[in-house]
C-alpha cells in the first residue's frame, strides 16, 4: 500500500507505519484506508494541529474535550522533564511523592465545598471506576450492604472501562453485554426534546423529579449513587437550570444516596469557571475529573472525595478495595501542577466565559441553515444540532450513531478539508483550547457555515 494514493495525496512512510501497526481507537478500518481518515499529527501550536503532510487545522475539539491551555506549552514540557530527572515513579500501593501532594494541596483549594481528598488515576474511565467503588464501599462501611444500584442518565456518557460503560446509556450491548448488574437510567435535562413535552426549567425540574421516582422504584435501601455529568457533551450539552442540580441534591440527602457528578469533560475551565459545579450551586459527594487536568500533556484523573466520606474509612481504619498502578504517578502530577498554574495566571476559566459567549453569538447566526434545529452551550462548550426538518426535529440518527448518517459524514469531511477537526454526532461539537482568539472563533464558525451550505446543496436541503 505504500504507494498508494487517496484522493490525491500519497501516503507517506509514517502514515503507512501507522496504518500497518497503530489501531486507531473507534475508528472504522475503511475510513481510514479507503476514505483517506488517516491524520498523523506532528506538531501543535495554540489552538492548532499540524499533520505529516504539512496541513494546518484548528482543533475544534481541543483533542478530545482536552487541551485547555493549547497546544505548545514548553513550560508544562520543562516542568516533566525536571519531575522525570528527580523521580517518576514510586508505588502507590504505599507511598507518595511531593508532586502529588502538592498536587492534591492545590485542587483542594479550588474543589468546592469540603470536597478535599483526592484519589489518583489514570484517565476518566479509572476517575469513574474509582467513584463508583468508593460510593459502594462507603454504603456497606455505613451499615448498607443492600445500597448498590446505580441511577444514570440517558444520553450520558461516563467512559469506556466495564463499569463507565455499564453507566452509559450508549453502551454496546451487542459486543460487550451483559453489563453491571443494578443500573438505571433516567431522562437527561433536554430544553430541545424534553421527554415530558414541558419546556423551559419546568422541563428541567420534571427530569430531577424523574431521579426520585427511580429510586423510589428501585427501593431507596438499594440505591447507592446517582451520576450525571453537569453539561452532558455526549447528549449534546443541553444545559440545566441549577434549580436542577439544586433539587437532584436534595433528592439525594433524602434518600442516603451519594450524589456523584462527573466533570471529566466539563472541569478545568471548558465551561468558564474552573469547575461546572460551580455555576449550579451544589456540591457533590464525590467529583470526578481528568482531561483538563493536564490538557492532555501527561494521563491523569482523579476522584474529589468529601470529607465526610473519607472520614468513614479514616473511623474503622479500612482500605479502600481498589488499586491502580499509575495513580499519582510523579510526571503527570507536575505535569497537572503546571498546567494548573497556567489556567490560573492567564484566567482561562474567565476567557472561557468571554470567549464562549462570543462563538455562542456567532453560531446563532447558522439557525438560518435548513439543517440547523438549535444552537447551545456553555463557556467554550458549544453544540450546533442538525436535523432532517426543523418542524418535526427529526434528527439524522440518534446519539453517538448519528456520527454514521451520509449528512453528518459528509458535514465531517467537508470541516475537515477546510481545515476545522471536531466531531459530528447528532450535532456539530465545537470546543476548542481555551486560549482561542476571536479570529480563530470566526475563522472556525466562517468553516461550518461554507460546510453546512455545501453538504445542503449536496443532500438537496438547499
Amino acid at each position: 500500500m505504500a504507494d498508494d494514493v487517496k484522493h490525491g495525496h500519497e501516503i507517506g512512510p509514517i502514515e503507512q507505519q501507522a496504518l500497518d501497526h497503530v489501531w486507531i481507537h473507534s475508528a472504522r478500518w475503511l475510513d481510514l484506508a479507503e476514505r483517506d481518515g488517516l491524520r498523523v499529527m506532528v506538531r501543535g501550536e495554540g489552538c492548532r494541529l499540524f499533520d505529516a503532510r504539512g496541513r494546518a487545522y484548528i482543533d475544534g475539539l481541543a483533542g478530545l474535550y482536552v487541551v485547555n491551555v493549547g497546544h505548545g506549552r514548553t513550560e508544562i514540557a520543562q516542568a516533566m522533564a525536571q519531575q522525570a530527572r528527580e523521580l517518576a515513579y514510586v508505588s502507590a500501593a504505599s507511598y507518595t511523592n511531593i508532586a502529588a501532594v502538592q498536587l492534591a494541596d492545590v485542587l483542594a483549594g479550588l474543589t468546592p465545598g469540603d470536597l478535599d481528598r483526592f484519589f489518583f488515576c489514570s484517565g476518566g474511565s479509572e476517575a469513574v471506576e474509582s467513584a463508583l467503588k468508593i460510593a459502594k464501599q462507603v454504603q456497606a462501611m455505613r451499615g448498607f450492604p443492600k445500597r448498590y444500584k446505580i441511577i444514570a442518565r440517558r444520553g450520558g456518557y461516563h467512559g469506556a472501562t466495564f463499569g463507565a460503560m455499564s453507566i452509559t446509556s450508549s453502551r454496546n450491548e451487542k459486543f460487550f453485554g451483559p453489563f453491571m448488574y443494578g443500573v438505571s437510567f433516567v431522562p437527561s435535562p433536554n430544553r430541545y426534546r424534553n421527554d415530558f413535552g414541558i419546556e423551559g426549567e419546568e422541563g428541567d425540574l420534571r427530569c430531577a423529579e424523574a431521579i426520585e421516582e427511580e429510586i423510589q422504584s428501585q427501593g431507596p435501601d438499594t440505591v447507592a449513587a446517582v451520576i450525571g455529568e453537569p453539561v452532558s457533551v455526549s447528549n449534546s450539552n443541553h444545559v440545566p437550570s441549577p434549580r436542577y442540580w439544586q433539587r437532584v441534591r436534595e433528592i439525594c440527602d433524602a434518600h442516603g444516596v451519594l450524589l456523584i457528578m462527573d466533570e471529566v469533560i466539563n472541569g478545568f475551565g471548558r465551561t468558564g469557571t474552573m469547575f461546572a459545579t460551580e455555576q449550579f450551586g451544589v456540591v457533590p459527594d464525590l467529583m470526578t475529573m481528568a482531561k483538563g487536568l493536564s490538557s492532555g500533556y501527561a494521563p491523569i484523573a482523579a476522584v474529589a472525595v468529601g470529607r465526610q466520606l473519607f472520614d468513614e474509612f479514616k473511623k474503622q481504619d479500612v482500605a479502600l478495595a481498589h488499586l491502580l498502578t499509575f495513580g499519582g504517578q510523579a510526571v503527570s502530577c507536575a505535569a497537572a501542577l503546571k498546567n494548573i498554574e497556567i489556567l490560573q495566571r492567564e484566567e482561562l476559566p474567565q476567557r472561557s466565559a468571554q470567549q464562549g459567549r462570543y462563538l455562542l453569538g456567532r453560531l446563532e447566526q447558522l439557525r438560518t441553515h435548513p439543517t440547523v434545529g438549535d444552537v447551545r452551550g456553555l463557556g467554550l462548550m458549544c453544540a450546533v444540532e442538525l436535523v432532517r426538518n426543523k418542524q418535526t426535529k427529526e434528527p439524522f440518527g440518534w446519539g453517538p450513531a448519528a456520527a454514521a448518517h451520509p449528512f453528518n459524514r459528509r458535514v465531517a469531511e467537508l470541516m475537515e478539508e477546510r481545515g476545522l477537526l471536531t466531531r459530528v454526532f447528532m450535532s456539530i461539537q465545537l470546543c476548542p483550547p481555551l486560549v482561542i482568539g476571536r479570529e480563530e472563533i470566526d475563522e472556525m464558525v466562517a468553516i461550518v457555515d461554507e460546510s453546512l451550505s455545501v453538504a445542503e446543496q449536496e443532500f438537496g436541503f438547499a
